[in-house]
């Protein structure tokens, strides 16, 4: 009789068991007539390795998979990896610099791609070797990446006919700006950190210098973006200034007073500055009252070169240094100790800026009109455990703004658009012209959760309809965290319905 170990040893005893269950295809779907059960497996970044959310993560669908596969359904249970578009960038070029003392600009874009595959490449399959020392019942036959050739084929695809479709357009609008990736960001990509800060008050002289009223600011740099004051109409401290102009401290220039509801009467002074091309609000406040709009920074964070003695030092620098000026001739009120909450970048942690650049942009609002509808009616609703954070989807739904897709950078689909030198002609399709020579390519890269988006039918084969598709799509059920309720649950359910009509 063989002496038993009085230890368990789980290596001894899951030793090839996988591997038969590969051999033997136990987790492939099966060609027949049952029942079919689908699951998506959210697809982990590749810029790292699997951690304890993960593995939590595939447990709970691992145990729907064998449950539904003991109930004799054919069962998919879709495999891939993300291709993370700023955060495998940021990640690599770091590790480039590390390691092989180089930098993107060293190698040029053909180059650093390159690279970045080979990496890429090696981190998914570290992936691998974590999927199978779980022994989770992937149906590895149908994996992708969201960049394989028939992903990338699929997404420029959906680009295209969004585009025919009038829902897809370029602007210049205000977005989220890491100054030291120089990229458009995304609102989950900003981290807000309370920061010990300062503000500063300073003194808006009226046109004759008889009075003045007392602004505050905690970014003194952007005031060379001032068009106006802001009050409110309800507050009688400034009715009186009506028709005033005052004397912008930073550079001499007459700014007009305007009134808003939505300044805040008790919120420090009550007054404030308005700088449309640096703020959020102050831009929708310039939409409003048809206001000018005035770009101080360049991409790098630096001030514009036409701001006389500021031209091109870094926005900080120039803080101090304004503050400085200011307040030598007598405008600076006093200074203030606070904490606030700033956003800083999830990748470079600096601060993050509100940039006014060209971006291209999803009309999303059709699209999202059609999901509202849809989880109305109870035969078509997607059930959500628990069931409240539907009603977290729908508030989301019902606030959402236009979808900045463009990303300057370059890991990542490359917009479909070409511009055709020397006219103002847009190209966009599936296809290069066919005089391509003739025409410069947009540089800039889609959003990842553009791809992510679409993730659960381009998967299956979409958009050439074939078996998989039809048995598999829509999928039976989603395991995956409430955070990405917005950023990836939300956008698959609307690019799913807009295309399939599922």
């Amino acid at each position: 009789m063989k002496n038993l170990s009085n230890k368990y040893n789980h290596i001894d005893v899951e030793k090839n068991k996988y591997d038969f269950w590969l051999e033997n295809k136990l987790f492939s779907p099966k060609n027949d007539v049952k029942e079919n059960f689908c699951v998506i497996l959210p697809p982990p970044n590749v810029t790292g390795k699997l951690h304890l959310g993960h593995a939590w993560d595939v447990s709970l669908q691992d145990v729907l998979v064998r449950y539904n596969i003991l109930l004799g359904k054919n069962v998919l249970w879709v495999p891939g990896t993300d291709h993370a578009g700023i955060a495998t960038q940021t990640k690599f070029e770091k590790i480039l610099k590390e390691t092989e003392n180089l930098t993107l600009e060293d190698l040029g874009r053909e180059k650093f791609l390159e690279k970045i595959w080979v990496w890429a490449k090696s981190q998914s399959d570290f992936i691998h070797k974590q999927w199978k020392k779980m022994g989770i019942a992937l149906s590895y036959d149908y994996e992708k990446f969201t960049l394989d050739t028939d992903m990338n084929q699929a997404v420029n695809y959906v680009f295209v006919e969004l585009y025919k479709n009038n829902l897809i357009y370029r602007k210049k609008k205000l977005v989220n700006w890491d100054p030291i990736l120089q990229t458009a960001i995304s609102n989950i990509e900003v981290i807000h950190k309370e920061t010990k800060s300062k503000m500063y008050y300073f003194k808006y002289f009226t046109e004759d210098k008889k009075d003045f009223v007392v602004v505050a600011t905690t970014r003194p740099e952007t005031m060379f973006g001032d068009v106006c004051l802001v009050a409110n109409p309800k507050d009688k401290r400034y009715l009186k200034y009506a028709d005033k102009k005052f004397i912008n401290p930073a550079n001499g220039e007459l700014l007009p007073l305007i009134f808003d509801d939505y300044i805040d009467i008790e919120f420090g002074t009550g007054i404030m500055k308005c700088t449309p091309a640096h703020d959020f609000n102050d831009n929708e406040l310039a939409k409003r009252h048809n206001l000018k709009v005035i770009n101080i920074l360049n991409p790098d964070g630096t001030i514009i070169s036409e701001i006389e003695k500021y031209g091109n030092l870094d926005r900080f620098e120039c803080r101090e240094k304004l503050v400085e000026y200011i307040k030598s001739i007598g405008m600076l009120d006093h200074i203030e100790d606070i904490e606030n909450k700033i956003g800083y970048s999830e990748r470079t942690n600096a601060i993050v800026e509100p940039f006014l650049s060209w971006q291209w942009f999803i009309d999303i609002k059709p699209l999202a009109n059609k999901i509202l509808e849809m989880q109305k009616n109870e035969n078509e609703k997607v059930q959500f455990v628990p069931e409240h954070f539907n009603n977290t989807l729908i508030q989301w739904l019902n606030n959402i703004e236009d979808w900045c897709i463009s990303r300057q950078l370059i890991w990542g689909h490359q917009i479909p658009i070409w511009y055709k030198k020397g006219t103002n002609e847009i190209y966009c399709d599936v296809k290069p012209p066919k005089d391509e020579e003739n025409w410069t390519r947009d540089p800039d890269v889609l959003d990842t959760w553009f791809s992510s988006g679409l993730w659960p039918f381009i998967t299956l084969g979409w958009p050439f309809k074939n078996d998989l598709l039809d048995k598999y799509f829509p999928t039976s059920v989603l395991v995956t965290g409430y955070d990405i309720i917005f950023f990836w649950v939300s956008r698959m359910m609307m690019f799913s319905k807009f295309f399939t009509n599922k």
